[in-house]
Order: structure tokens, then sequence, then C-alpha cells
């Protein structure tokens, strides 16, 4: 498993920067999209919808990249290569959608993101690192 630095983790987890997600179609071509995600450890966590084009790819081939970057000089970004696995338990989907809504729409409208997305139809993905590159200071 790719190991998240405290530097790193620190950096995923600053603001609200949003993650993107590649997958793989089924006839190979490339897809990426954005995600709002927090941390579990060194496992990241997001949401999607059942029926999305990324459950349909994650479900055919668990492997993906993820790439979160900063956009400002002296410019960085974190670059996650690994597996996730996909969960459908209501309680779990409710508490982590709770907290994904926490840190994009701040606390106050927490609850109310996490009411939303943490429903039947949601999935809650957990990827799990098994390389992790990290630059910084790439202009310096």
């Amino acid at each position: 498993m790719g190991t998240l630095t405290p530097r790193c983790r620190a950096f995923l987890l600053e603001g609200t920067r949003t993650g993107k997600l590649a997958t793989v179609r089924a006839d190979g071509r490339p897809h990426v999209v954005p995600i709002w995600f927090v941390l579990d450890g060194d496992t990241v966590v997001f949401t999607t919808g059942s029926s999305s084009v990324k459950a349909a790819n994650m479900r055919r081939d668990a492997r993906v990249s993820l790439c979160v970057d900063d956009e400002t000089p002296p410019y960085a970004y974190v670059l996650l290569e690994g597996t996730v696995s996909m969960g459908e338990d209501l309680g779990e989907l409710l508490h982590w959608a709770t907290r994904i809504g926490g840190r994009y729409m701040g606390e106050m409208r927490a609850e109310e993101y996490g009411k939303r997305n943490g429903v039947p139809g949601e999935l809650l993905v957990r990827l799990t690192p098994a390389k992790v590159i990290f630059q910084e200071n790439i202009a310096g």
C-alpha cells in the first residue's frame, strides 16, 4: 500500500481541493471526473451515484488514478494510483457524505449534504493507494 506522508496528507486536506478521478471505460477510453473527498487514514473516501459512468467503470475495473493539484505558484500535486472498493451501507454512507459535505460546503451545511448524498442509489467508495507521487514547489 502507498503511504501518505504527513505533509502529503495535509496537502490533500487543505481547503476544498477537488480531486480528478480517472477510470477506464469498457472500450479502453479514459474517463476523468472531479470528485469531493476526505481521508480515512491513508484511504481516500468519496461518494458517487450507483448509475454513474465512474461507478460502472470501477465495478468492471477497480484500478483508478486520482490527481489533486494546487494551481497557484509554486504549484504542487499528488497522484495516487490504486484500487477502489464500493459499498452501500446507509449508515457508513451517511457518515462519510456528511463529512465530505462539511469539508466542501462548510459545517453549517454538512448535515444537509450528508442527507442529500447518503441515500439509496449512492455508493461509498474507498480508494486504497498502491503508489503515491507528491511533488511540491514545481516552479521553484
